[in-house]
């Protein structure tokens, strides 16, 4: 059985990995995600992008999806949620199995395992959601954080694991920092 790159020639290979893997603009960003099956609303995703959902209907309008990030299994975006480059939102794990002796056996991703990440939420570079995690309303994921406990709406969460450090005025859309003296 041959392989899919034994089926295509030299020269599309190369176009091919040209396009996914170096053109970051809007225009072959909608492209990308029209071809993945994300066409018409306004989804955008960057180059090297990995994107294995269960459900493409769970992933909601004017999302963007960061350069190399990693998106699997059981997630749910809702509306205008951005994901910077290198984030991993991967639901479900690998358990360890004693009859096999190392971690060959996989959790049941229809369970509690899913991940949903909130309306207007953003998540910097370098973020990582665990299995089980629900992202709350416009939420700001700071830059390297590892989120392991379901968020609040509007809270500015940092570090790892990630602990709110702010929150977000609905109103004024201004950052509180639970550190301010001010």
């Amino acid at each position: 059985m041959a392989g899919v790159f034994e089926t295509i020639d030299e020269e599309l290979f190369y176009k091919l990995t040209q396009y996914a893997n170096c053109s970051d603009n809007y225009e072959d960003n909608i492209k990308r995600a029209e071809l993945l099956g994300f066409g018409g609303r306004e989804i955008r995703v960057a180059p090297g992008c990995i994107i294995r959902v269960r459900d493409k209907n769970k992933i909601g309008k004017n999302i963007f999806f960061g350069l190399y990030s990693y998106i699997n299994g059981k997630v749910t975006l809702e509306d205008n949620v951005l994901i910077g480059p290198h984030c991993s939102l991967a639901a479900g794990n690998h358990k360890f199995d004693p009859k096999t002796g190392w971690f060959s056996d996989r959790t049941d991703t229809d369970g509690d395992e899913s991940i949903v990440i909130g309306a207007g939420s953003w998540l910097a570079s370098n973020v990582t959601v665990t299995a089980g995690v629900k992202i709350g309303k416009a939420n700001l994921i700071c830059a390297g954080s590892v989120v392991t406990k379901s968020t609040p709406d509007y809270a500015i969460m940092a570090g790892i694991p990630a602990k709110q450090v702010g929150h977000i005025d609905p109103i004024d859309g201004k950052y509180i920092w639970h550190n301010d003296k001010k």
